[in-house]
């Protein structure tokens, strides 16, 4: 067992030099006088982001928690030498954060466990607590939403989600509210309805109200909570499916915004819709050629069941308007056509220009990543149905991502104020860095940064 490893920007120390030179990696682990050194190559600075600090750091606690150290000392003074291009405070705050993100571990299933971090102390921490305190809280939000999205399926259904939801704000200043079956049924929230249909479970609509400055305008999350998508009636392929607990992954970035924005006590006014189904195949299940009539009079024919993310925020999307939000964001694993345009680590994002640009900044410092994707109005003709108003799918083979986002906007009043985030290249993430090979808590970042950009 190691007690304190050290971690050394720059290599200070001529002696140290020799072992980074040449060198293809981003750091060294080295034994030095009976101490165990960290010893970070020179970052240059066009490479200098809150992104690499936030990898670099999740990357060297996971590298010192194979080593079994307990603790790891690093000054952070080095870090204005080391990253002179970008605040020194927020380098500190994406440094801990990167680090607890790196030494998040999801093991209640597994008979061993290793239940350790690496502890990490600054140097200056004393007066640097404000920096370390926003890092901790923001990566605690993040691996709030990883635990949900990574719990199983028979865990976190449609009837437990609010459970689990009330009891992790019940300390916290965010007033939950349940709508049950009845209450959805007085409601019309009739895709939420319809989509459960085959489920066990009764399907819920939850709201997390956190009124930080209840002055400022409302901004409205909306989150698809698909708990388990078999793809219904339209049942999905023979391949692994068992990451479809994770088709509630816009859900937990609504819940982990949420989080983070109270922990933060954010001046902003936030409403975090969270919609949770479950698809499944049953004798009461919704069937292709089935029309749901929405609360707004608009009628949906349902061309496959497996494209049931939008039917769902429909509901969502009626219901923040019935809040009147002055913004809205909706946010899901809709489509497998945004993974082929844009691969696994950004995600699409549609709506206004001016909002989605204002928010691919945020994305950009924070590391939820996202690439403002084009709304193509002749493709809106692709919705048409003989039945209903139009259809849940396209009769397009291609496009899968706009005309999903498309259908999405038919039930928003006022676009201007409206994003939609298509993530489900982003649910999952790799053995990288600050990530793990699991749930990555894509969104929860995104979310509240730019809430709180927008309320400035």
């Amino acid at each position: 067992m190691i007690n304190e490893a050290k971690i050394v920007f720059q290599a200070p120390d001529p002696s140290l030099k020799r072992y980074v030179e040449n060198m293809e990696d981003e750091y060294v682990v080295v034994w030095k006088d009976d101490e165990l050194l960290v010893v970070v190559k020179e970052v240059k600075e066009k490479d200098q982001t809150y992104e690499k600090v936030r990898m670099l750091s999740g990357s060297i606690a996971r590298e010192l928690e194979k080593k079994k150290a307990e603790t790891a000392l690093v000054d952070d003074r080095e870090f204005k030498q080391a990253f002179a291009k970008l605040d020194d405070k927020k380098v500190i705050t994406a440094f801990v954060e990167g680090w607890h993100l790196g030494g998040y571990q999801f093991e209640t299933y597994k008979s061993e466990k290793k239940g350790r971090r690496v502890h990490l102390k600054l140097k200056q921490e004393a007066i640097r607590k404000k920096e370390v305190d926003r890092g901790i809280i923001r990566a605690e939000a993040t691996a709030f939403a990883r635990d949900l999205m990574n719990e199983i399926p028979s865990r976190l259904t449609p009837e437990t989600f609010p459970k689990v939801l009330t009891d992790a704000f019940k300390d916290v200043n965010v007033d939950v509210v349940v709508h049950d079956k009845p209450s959805l049924e007085k409601m019309e929230m009739n895709g939420i309805l319809a989509v459960n249909r085959g489920s066990k479970h009764d399907p819920a609509m939850i709201e997390l109200h956190y009124k930080g400055n209840p002055h400022k305008p409302l901004i409205a999350f909306v989150g698809k909570g698909v708990t388990f998508d078999t793809g219904g009636i339209s049942l999905k392929g023979g391949r692994n499916i068992s990451d479809m607990r994770m088709d509630m992954g816009g859900a937990a970035a609504v819940a982990g915004a949420v989080k983070l924005l109270a922990d933060m006590n954010a001046d902003v006014n936030v409403v975090g819709l969270i919609q949770t189904v479950e698809n499944m195949p049953d004798r009461h299940s919704l069937l292709p050629g089935d029309i749901i009539t929405y609360k707004n009079g608009k009628t949906v024919q349902v061309g496959n069941t497996d494209a049931e993310g939008r039917l769902i925020l429909a509901d969502g999307l009626i219901r923040a308007q019935e809040l009147k939000a002055d913004y809205i964001v909706d946010i899901a694993t809709l489509t497998g056509a945004i993974v082929h345009a844009l691969g696994t680590r950004i995600a699409g994002i549609f709506g206004d220009e001016r909002l989605m640009f204002t928010m691919k900044e945020v994305g950009d410092e924070n590391g939820d990543f996202v690439w403002p994707m084009p709304l193509i109005d002749d493709y809106d003709k692709s919705l048409k149905s003989d039945y209903a108003d139009f259809s849940n799918i396209s009769n397009m083979n291609y496009a899968g991502s706009i005309t999903a986002a498309l259908f999405l906007r038919r039930f928003v009043d006022d676009p201007s104020r409206w994003i939609h985030v298509d993530m489900a290249g982003t649910m999952e993430s790799k053995n990288e860095g600050y990530y793990r090979s699991e749930a990555s808590g894509f969104g929860v970042r995104l979310l509240a940064d730019y809430a709180v950009k927008i309320s400035e």
